[in-house]
């Protein structure tokens, strides 16, 4: 019997506890308070990029207030996590999962305490790992993945026909298409696709809208990828853990969830033809970037070898300084965008896995709401139970697995194929 009919009391437990989680992370917002302002680099560009960036630990208090009490919010977040504990019982799979949210956003709001310090890159580790990490036991690390694809992009992108398309659109036309597209994609979601200023990167999407930056331009691949990224898995998996009827709090993904988030992003839009060459090697530069920093290079260290791998100054200037954000332009890295590659490789062992074993039920799971991937089974068990909602939108290159499932079922097999051996046999052909 579902849950809901046995036991409505509980349900509107978790959905109380839910939304106080929502309600007290609303005003954590972690890259806004550790940007950088155009005045710094400005100020790089015209020192010809020798300089360091003045930024320390009194750049962050003076220009990126945090808008709330951080011993308060801290408190509050203890307070939900204790609540959680009595009211739903220490043991509880979902009240544990909801605990272990809180626990990550005292951690987030102790690593904005610790802006501009040792600390700060510390606590980055904890919540988005390090490039050290490896993906599985004997595994090779994300920084490996970094030195590997950096070699085999450089080389692809000597080649013409991988060149990216001109940035030929201004946010205003890129707005015009990507509204089309969203109203076609999320017809009765009310999405909204604006030109926006106070935003770092090219974009970003929020609750209901997605933000193009005003001083961008935007290629066709460009806006081709901005659909699949921002709007198929960002807001769709925001739309998706917004319906839900109890654990609402699956439409606000803690920092560990960015992994799957970034990393099924990527994916989607590997899967659906959408990405390039010179999109994946921007990832890899910041996997690069990140490694560089942890291993000892300060900012201009970093942004030259860059400028040295034929990345464009303005490219190289976003790279670092989202590397460096946070932290200080001599110390360690804010460790974010490591994600993209490290969730991706992730997810897509993950989908291996499942075609492999013929558990095609486990892949809508994906998309149910800001998720981790080691939180499928329960959640699949929470869906069973009437608990959770299974998602509601869900991409077209999952909707229908056909295609998807045919090329992964070969995967296994190739795997297991040594790649040394076929540069042996095939070098002749090449």
């Amino acid at each position: 019997m579902p849950i809901q009919a046995s036991n409505q009391a509980y349900l509107d437990t978790v959905r109380r506890l839910s939304e106080r989680i929502i309600e007290a992370q609303r005003p954590i917002r972690i890259l806004d308070a550790i940007k950088w302002n155009n005045g710094v680099r400005q100020a790089f560009f015209d020192s010809r990029f020798h300089t360091l960036p003045a930024v320390d630990r009194d750049y962050y208090a003076r220009h990126c207030p945090l808008g709330f009490d951080p011993e308060a919010k801290r408190a509050e977040l203890h307070q939900i996590e204790r609540d959680i504990s009595r009211q739903l019982g220490q043991l509880n799979p979902l009240g544990m999962t909801m605990r272990r949210t809180c626990r990550e956003y005292q951690m987030v709001v102790r690593m904005l305490e610790a802006r501009g310090s040792e600390a700060f890159a510390d606590l980055s580790q904890e919540l988005y790992g390090a490039s050290s990490d490896v993906f599985h036991a004997a595994d090779p690390t994300i920084a490996d993945l970094g030195r590997l694809m950096e070699g085999v992009l450089e080389g692809l992108l000597r080649d013409p026909s991988m060149h990216e398309a001109p940035k030929i659109f201004t946010p205003e036309q890129a707005v015009a298409q990507l509204n089309d597209r969203m109203t076609e994609n999320f017809p009765d979601a009310g999405i909204r696709v604006i030109v926006s200023d106070g935003i770092a990167a090219d974009a970003a999407a929020g609750t209901d809208y997605i933000k193009l930056r005003q001083d961008a331009m935007f290629s066709q691949e460009d806006i081709d990828v901005l659909e699949v990224h921002e709007g198929w898995v960002h807001l769709g998996t925001t739309l998706n853990g917004m319906a839900q009827p109890y654990c609402t709090f699956l439409s606000k993904g803690p920092p560990s969830a960015t992994i799957t988030q970034e990393g099924l992003a990527v994916l989607s839009e590997i899967l659906s033809l959408r990405s390039s060459p010179t999109r994946l090697h921007r990832l890899v530069a910041r996997v690069r970037a990140v490694t560089l920093a942890e291993e000892g290079a300060d900012f201009v260290e970093v942004f030259r070898y860059l400028r040295e791998k034929d990345v464009s100054a303005d490219d190289a200037w976003v790279i670092t300084s989202r590397v460096f954000r946070g932290s200080t332009p001599t110390g360690r890295p804010f460790t974010k965008d490591i994600t993209y590659m490290k969730g991706f490789v992730l997810t897509y062992n993950f989908l291996r896995l499942a075609v492999s074993r013929g558990r095609l039920d486990r892949l809508p799971m994906l998309f149910l709401g800001k998720i981790l991937l080691e939180d499928i089974p329960l959640l699949a068990d929470l869906v069973d139970e009437g608990v959770v909602t299974a998602p509601h939108f869900i991409p077209p290159h999952f909707s229908n697995l056909k295609g998807l499932v045919t090329w992964l079922s070969f995967s296994r097999f190739i795997a297991q194929l040594s790649f040394e051996q076929l540069e042996a046999d095939y070098a002749h052909l090449l």
